[in-house]
């Protein structure tokens, strides 16, 4: 076992050298086309700055705390959200396998909040909770928890039932069964709802601080907007994506990898 994991270090490695290649290429890629852009005039410059003004802004954001502390501010309340939203969404998800009735009228509920649009909820938990961290939390957990609740219930749901045949044959039961055998064969569909969960999350949470939140990051976005500060806009929405991206490829990308690995779904695994 020690020999095979060491034989994987240097292939992680080299996973990890080339995703941060790659996203830094398409930085780069990215930032010379808004440069040429810019150089060609088709926006005025108070509308699209160019990347040095960003840059400078985005120093002056950082010195001055703003960023630090909006950066602090959203991922802990990302964090304690969606913390509850998996716990929540988890719970009742088993809880739609578990009553057959509760399940087919929870499922077709959930499907509706799924697609309803995360921004529609501010205007009511202004009116419900009010400008507070309790209101930008209800929404970040109503537009996420679906999701969860719907990849718990779908995942186990659709386990073949020869695992679950073969299992009490060799004497699984019980919580014995639902431990070893359908959380496992469950958990690929699992991780990529919670990862299409987090998604929802992160999308929410900044629109909810942009009207209702006085620090975050969709807080500075409505600063930058309020005083036509394009530099802090652009700058925000930056730290923004990166975040979203950093996330999305260090934790989630390699958590479903390792999973995907483990039941001999790459074709590389073999």
């Amino acid at each position: 076992m020690q020999k095979a994991e060491a034989e994987l270090q240097p292939i992680k490695r080299e996973s990890t050298i080339n995703d941060v290649a790659s996203i830094a290429l398409f930085l780069a890629a990215f930032g010379g086309v808004w440069q040429v852009i810019y150089l060609l005039g088709i926006f005025p410059q108070a509308s699209l700055p160019s990347p040095l003004f960003v840059a400078r802004s985005f120093a002056d954001l950082v010195v001055g705390g703003e960023l630090g502390i909006g950066v602090l501010v959203t991922m802990g309340r990302l964090l304690a959200g969606f913390t509850i939203s998996i716990i929540i969404g988890g719970a009742v998800g088993l809880a739609m396998v578990r009553f057959k009735d509760f399940g087919k009228t929870m499922g077709s509920f959930s499907v509706g909040l799924q697609s309803f649009p995360s921004i529609a909820w501010v205007p009511f938990t202004i009116l419900l909770i009010g400008f507070n961290d309790f209101g930008i939390l209800f929404v970040l957990v109503i537009s996420s928890v679906f999701s969860v609740m719907m990849s718990t219930y779908s995942g186990i749901r659709n386990i073949p039932p020869i695992y679950l045949r073969a299992a009490r044959n060799m004497g699984a039961s019980g919580f014995a069964l639902f431990r070893h055998v359908m959380i496992p064969a469950a958990t690929p569909s699992l991780i990529i709802g919670v990862r299409q969960a987090w998604s929802f999350a992160w999308h929410a949470l900044i629109g909810a601080e942009i009207l209702i939140s006085l620090v975050g990051l969709g807080h500075i976005l409505s600063v930058g907007r309020e005083f036509i500060n394009m530099g802090w806009i652009m700058a925000t929405m930056i730290v923004i994506f990166v975040i979203g991206m950093a996330v999305d490829r260090i934790l989630f990308y390699k958590l479903e990898e390792r999973i995907r690995s483990r039941w001999g779904l790459n074709q590389h695994s073999e």
